[in-house]
């Protein structure tokens, strides 16, 4: 195997030679050589009395044992005693954080991983400079006392939160080498994160099937006991529950298209979309829903038609989705404008704005997380399922485009979908239906 990575840092035992420890001890021997001179001053020693002094404390910082000074080698040769060249490529293309340490915990060897994930690593330092994790640490010191391996979890807080783990194992560096400690780390991260979101969902599509079914049973309760020769009671809870049902539906139906639409989500959808066409159907379409809540709905589309590579029938779930919000939480604005227009550089932009409350600048971040609500009781009764705005995010990342959202409080919300025009535009129009029903 050739050694053409880059090194791996490791420290070498180097021994002193007599000068540099003479070199080393010369502010202890300047001190001793002026208390000597002082001695010979004030008549306390005589010249050979002084001769010996100088000669033993020269003697003693040459012969008497020091700490060993561990120098950091950068190549191969210099540390083929401790870490073999073989164990050194290996460390070099391991793909996660990887340190070799000496029994007493001192960095012997390290990966690019590990300098990467911890920041400067200097070899022959303590571990705990780097790796500043109790955990850790324990495990070092237990498989340095008894050689069981270890397994910990920890968190780092800052500057981002990660999650890491930890496996922290006995070995031996080649057949007749030394015995160290082998740390490796593993990256939880997204791990942690996707369990997280997993869990999230689980709780809030069992909470949101919850409510409505426990409305339903209530009801059913009530027509089977007191209400059971009650006709108005029965009519005006068979209502509610019609539309509990159509809540249920509706949520079942968003979450399976959330589903379907993750499922294909790297499959880029390449048919031929009239964007402006799809405009006019959405709003002709909700125009009675506008209508019924007092909302003037207008539509501004581009003089030349703008086609986009698309999913038609996922496109129109954006439109409408985006269209329907709109009408609902700006109804108090009393005005929807629907857009379609072209963009600058080969663009093409489907934007939805209202005039009502606007939305907060804190709840704008997380406006596309599944189950997020501004206002959880309002859209509840507005037979929001909390899904709306993830499908449409799902939508327009699988279309390779950009969902932005902008509001001010008080001066109502816009949605821009930005996506890319597609360069096949068909001549005539009249093919258009003939590519989409392919």
């Amino acid at each position: 195997m050739s050694d053409s990575s880059e090194p791996v840092r490791t420290p070498v035992v180097l021994a002193e030679p007599p000068l540099e420890r003479l070199i080393d001890a010369r502010w202890t021997l300047g001190a001793a050589a002026l208390l000597i001179v002082g001695g010979l001053a004030f008549g306390r020693l005589g010249p050979w009395e002084a001769l010996l002094a100088v000669a033993f404390m020269a003697l003693a910082a040459v012969v008497a044992p020091r700490r060993r000074r561990l120098v950091a080698a950068a190549d191969g040769a210099a540390v083929a005693g401790l870490v073999s060249l073989e164990t050194k490529a290996i460390l070099s293309g391991l793909p996660e954080p990887v340190l070799v340490l000496d029994r007493r915990g001192l960095v012997l060897a390290f990966n690019e991983h590990a300098m990467a994930a911890l920041g400067e690593i200097r070899a022959g330092e303590p571990v705990s400079f780097a790796l500043r994790a109790p955990e850790v640490l324990d495990a070092v010191r237990a498989v340095s006392k008894s050689a069981e391996p270890q397994v910990v979890s920890y968190v780092e807080r800052v500057p981002v939160e990660r999650w890491r783990e930890a496996h922290v194992a006995a070995g031996r560096v080649g057949s007749l080498g030394p015995s160290v400690i082998i740390v490796t780390l593993r990256d939880l991260t997204e791990q942690r994160r996707s369990e997280r979101m997993r869990g999230d969902f689980v709780a809030n599509a069992s909470h949101e099937l919850r409510t409505p079914l426990a409305s339903l049973l209530g009801f059913i309760e009530t027509l089977q006991g007191p209400a059971r020769n009650d006709p108005d009671a029965r009519e005006r809870f068979l209502a509610i529950m019609r539309a509990q049902a159509n809540r249920m539906a509706r949520l079942i139906d968003d979450l399976l298209s959330l589903s379907r639409i993750e499922l294909k989500a790297h499959v880029r959808p390449r048919a031929l979309v009239d964007l402006s066409a799809l405009a006019r159907g959405v709003t002709d379409a909700l125009g009675p829903l506008a209508k019924e809540r007092g909302v003037e709905l207008q539509l501004t589309v581009d003089p030349e038609s703008v086609f986009v590579h698309g999913d038609r029938d996922e496109l129109i779930r954006v439109a409408e989705n985006l269209t329907e919000n709109a009408i609902k939480y700006g109804q108090s604005g009393g005005r929807v404008d629907v857009a379609v227009r072209r963009g600058a550089g080969g663009g093409a932009l489907l934007v939805v704005r209202d005039y009502g409350p606007g939305v907060a600048p804190e709840h704008l971040p997380r406006l596309t997380e599944r189950f997020y609500r501004v206002d959880v009781a309002e859209s509840r009764d507005k037979g929001g399922t909390g899904l709306g705005l993830a499908l449409v995010k799902h939508i327009v990342q699988r279309h390779g485009g950009r969902l932005l959202i902008d509001s001010v409080p008080g001066q109502g919300a816009s949605f821009t979908v930005a996506l890319e025009r597609a360069e096949d535009e068909p001549q005539d129009a009249a093919e258009l239906p003939l590519k989409q029903a392919g």
